[in-house]
């Protein structure tokens, strides 16, 4: 006779959300995945953060329907006695199973090659015009041609850290290290493990990465209580210089996206040279080494240090846009503190995200941001077929009764200056600004 099932209930799976103790549930099974998360190829942060509950949509999300076969290696024998799935949840993985069957997660259409030929043009007139031309303003047009070389990089080496991009999976992680270590001077790695957090823990002021931009920027008066990043384990102290630079983050904003760039560089080496576990540390840091052979060798070539800074901050400047894409989806949408919980998965990423109302024509200029709800429900699904799937989440958001935010690209940054605004304009009271934040909060945040 088969032996009777054993069961726990969530609050015993609860109690196993530390280091050294991670269980999670799976339709209601239950995994044991505290060594697994040591070689987990998403980092062990998403496993530490959704620990202690059941994961399910995170799990579909994330994974091809191979990984599935793997799961039993990590079954410790018990189920969840009170595993339930919502309407939603329901409606969400049978979404994923039927875009599965179309094949959609596989059809990747052409865009791939046509970026690669794209920035490999664009790379070698910018060489020549730097190595053949004597004027000032041919420097200048191709320092903002690389600009916009690293933003073409930057939504290929995006979407090869959540799909294959390429036939194979050798071919794939070259292509990742070309296109952001080599050619952007960006880790990788670091961009992985920064990337993975932030879907997992979209609009979490205290576990999304993405959100954490002290001393320069908050978007909740929420961070005027010195919160502790989950994810960089570390305190974020509010004190008087953070306190001064917010004041005036709606006009420094602009300004500081320009330059953001340098900041990657240095959270990708930062990365590289810490203790953390580093897949392929050796050629992570190869590829950053190469980028800062060439980069510097052809600003070197031009005539003098006038023309050197101006093609480094016309290259900058245009990268800008991207860094403000970046923000445009997130910083106006809801935000909320603690960490990310499995059984609101839909509403979590459709209630912090904030869609790009753009034509057709002009995808390549957004690269997928544009449909970002829907990439952050579908995270494996490549970026040419957003489009095709958008109006089948409106119904499903409109079924539940789930919001579902899109705006012109104009007026998103209308709505993300004016949250910085908001946030600027609470830090300048000097005198007693707890009580009022939190009036504030309560009248004009969810979640």
């Amino acid at each position: 006779m088969a032996e009777p099932k054993k069961y726990i209930t969530s609050d015993d799976l609860k109690t196993h959300n530390k280091p050294g103790d991670l269980w999670i549930s799976i339709q209601g099974k239950v995994y044991d995945v505290t060594d697994w998360s040591k070689s987990h190829p998403g980092g062990a942060l998403p496993l530490l953060s959704l620990s202690g509950q059941d994961v399910t949509d995170a799990f579909v999300a994330f994974h091809p329907a191979t990984a599935w076969r793997h799961l039993d290696t990590f079954f410790n024998g018990l189920y969840l006695q009170d595993y339930a799935v919502s309407e939603v949840s329901k409606d969400y993985r049978k979404l994923v199973a039927e875009f599965s069957k179309l094949g959609l997660f596989d059809k990747k259409g052409h865009g791939v090659l046509l970026s690669l030929c794209a920035i490999f043009v664009l790379l070698a007139t910018s060489v020549y015009g730097v190595l053949r031309s004597d004027s000032a303003l041919v420097h200048l047009l191709c320092g903002g041609m690389m600009g916009f070389i690293w933003i073409q990089s930057g939504w290929l080496g995006h979407d090869s850290g959540h799909y294959k991009i390429m036939p194979t999976k050798g071919l794939n992680r070259v292509a990742q290290i070309l296109t952001g270590n080599c050619l952007a001077g960006i880790s990788i790695a670091w961009w992985k493990w920064n990337h993975n957090a932030h879907h997992i823990s979209c609009n979490s002021l205290d576990f999304d990465p993405d959100l954490q931009h002290m001393p320069f920027f908050v978007v909740s008066s929420k961070f005027f209580h010195s919160l502790t990043s989950c994810f960089y384990e570390r305190k974020m102290n509010f004190d008087a210089v953070s306190r001064f630079l917010v004041s005036y983050q709606h006009w420094t904003f602009y300004p500081v996206m320009c330059i953001a760039r340098i900041n990657l560089f240095a959270q990708s080496i930062v990365l590289l040279l810490s203790k953390r576990k580093v897949p392929y540390r050796g050629q992570e840091i190869l590829g950053l080494l190469v980028y800062w052979i060439w980069y510097p060798l052809l600003v070197s070539c031009l005539p003098n240090w006038g023309e050197r800074v101006m093609f480094i901050l016309a290259s900058f400047t245009v990268t800008a846009i991207q860094h403000v894409q970046f923000c445009l989806n997130h910083f106006s949408s809801t935000i909320y503190l603690g960490p990310p919980t499995g059984n609101d998965w839909f509403q979590k990423q459709t209630s912090g995200t904030l869609n790009i109302e753009c034509a057709s024509w002009m995808d390549w200029f957004h690269g997928g941001l544009q449909f970002q709800i829907e990439h952050h429900l579908f995270p494996r699904l490549p970026r040419c077929q957003l489009r095709k799937i958008s109006p089948i989440v409106v119904e499903l958001c409109k079924k539940h009764n789930l919001p579902y935010n899109i705006a012109p690209f104009w007026e998103a940054n209308v709505l993300t200056v004016r949250t910085l605004r908001n946030a600027a304009l609470q830090a300048r009271d000097l005198t007693n600004p707890v009580p009022k934040n939190l009036v504030w909060e309560a009248v004009n945040t969810h979640g």
